[in-house]
């Protein structure tokens, strides 16, 4: 929650459109890409694609276009998202993982910039189509997140290409004499060790130089964004500094210039969001107070999945006095927000908000226990623009076909006994 947006712009919000739902400062997100083009000012060429699978709305993909981003995506529904939001195929780069080669077929009809990770498609895509341009994910093997579950360019993992495979790589571009136009890495989520991301960017630029035609180099994101008060964060203007002047060596060094790109995702986005849920029941038990709100893990399953921790502010009740309570959900399952945490005093009623709720939250959303999914809100220019209606019963069933009639010689059996 930015100064634009208030503590009582927020329980507005609440009341107009109901609870739970999701909420996005149009002004966090374009301060966000502000900041990140401002620390690489000193790059000649630079290439944000925002990470669509962490906020898909068509209406905040429409927004990340008219500040002049690209879009990263990961999936065929995506790219085809990212046209109908307005952008350019050109200006699409579609990075995904374990898919078909049927499906990065159909992606680059579509024109978009196609990045492969595997040595089998990308000899059978070399194969039967050498002129169309591609860029090759790299894994550097270099742990730069402290989270394994969002870490992804340690040796272990199933994104990339091995740098240990470079040598069988290289045989396959030669032999399909394909196009190579870009070569990209991301090692995953919560980067705080600059050096150490510096590190596996050399490994890169070593990649590069088996390349004489690229384009770009895609160094990925993951930027680590403060969750409270104090929080660390990814230094993103010392990154752009060292990083920056680093790219421009390289480049010299190389010959040409080149266009350096990223993929954030959770940088732009995470910050903007908030997600309201009312208080259903204030629970006291031999030793612990629950809170339990009006939605569950089929909302924002982050806490469960990842632990990740979201500052929980009570809006109802800011002032109060704090006291210790564990927030849970209404799933039939353990179904845990925070564990003995300190908020406002909650009474039955209040609408709490959770932080940090724009990336990863309403994209990862269910309905399981046949919950509907909750609405999604802008605020832009001062007003509160609804970006996505709320589900209800009957979206919950349109795709579903119900053959009841199939069941009646079962019926008509039992009652015969």
């Amino acid at each position: 929650m930015t100064s634009a947006m208030k503590t009582t712009d927020l329980l507005k919000i609440a009341k107009k459109y109901g609870d739970p739902v999701y909420v996005y400062d149009s002004e966090k997100i374009i301060s966000q890409f502000n900041r990140l083009t401002n620390a690489f000012n000193g790059v000649k060429s630079l290439k944000l694609n925002y990470a669509a699978k962490a906020l898909s709305n068509i209406t905040i993909l429409r927004l990340l276009n008219s500040l002049g981003s690209g879009l990263d995506t990961v999936s065929i529904q995506e790219v085809k998202l990212g046209l109908l939001a307005g952008f350019k195929p050109e200006n699409i780069i579609f990075t995904p993982n374990g898919v078909s080669l049927e499906e990065i077929e159909k992606a680059s009809a579509l024109g978009v910039q196609i990045n492969i990770d595997n040595l089998s498609i990308l000899e059978q895509f070399g194969g039967k189509y050498p002129d169309v341009p591609v860029c090759i994910r790299i894994n550097p093997h270099v742990m730069a997140g402290g989270n394994s579950k969002i870490s992804v360019g340690h040796i272990d993992s199933k994104f990339g290409i091995s740098i240990h495979q470079i040598p069988h790589l290289l045989r396959i571009v030669e032999l399909t004499q394909m196009n190579i136009n870009g070569i990209h890495m991301h090692t995953g989520s919560d980067i705080l060790d600059i050096d150490v991301f510096l590190y596996a960017s050399e490994i890169l630029f070593e990649t590069a130089k088996n390349f004489k035609d690229l384009d770009f180099i895609d160094f990925g994101s993951g930027f680590k964004v403060p969750y409270k008060e104090g929080d660390i964060e990814t230094n993103i203007e010392e990154l752009g500094k060292k990083l920056g002047n680093r790219f421009n060596e390289f480049c010299k060094e190389y010959g040409r210039e080149l266009t350096l790109a990223f993929e954030p995702g959770k940088f732009l986005v995470s910050e903007a969001g908030s997600f309201l849920a009312k208080v259903n029941v204030v629970k006291q038990t031999t030793s612990t107070v629950f809170a339990s709100i009006d939605s569950g893990f089929n909302h924002l399953i982050r806490p469960m999945l990842y632990s990740a921790s979201h500052q929980i502010k009570n809006l109802s009740n800011p002032d109060g006095r704090e006291r210790y309570y564990s927030v849970v959900g209404y799933i039939c399952e353990t179904d845990t927000f925070a564990s003995n945490k300190r908020i406002n005093e909650i009474s039955e009623g209040n609408i709490l908000c959770f932080k940090n709720a724009g990336a990863y939250c309403f994209t990862m959303a269910s309905n399981y226990n046949s919950r509907f999914r909750p609405p999604e809100v802008l605020w832009h220019n001062g007003k509160a623009i609804l970006i996505r209606e709320r589900e209800t019963f009957d979206d919950l069933i349109k795709n579903q076909v119900d053959v009841k009639d199939i069941f009646e010689t079962i019926k008509e059996k039992v009652s015969a006994k």
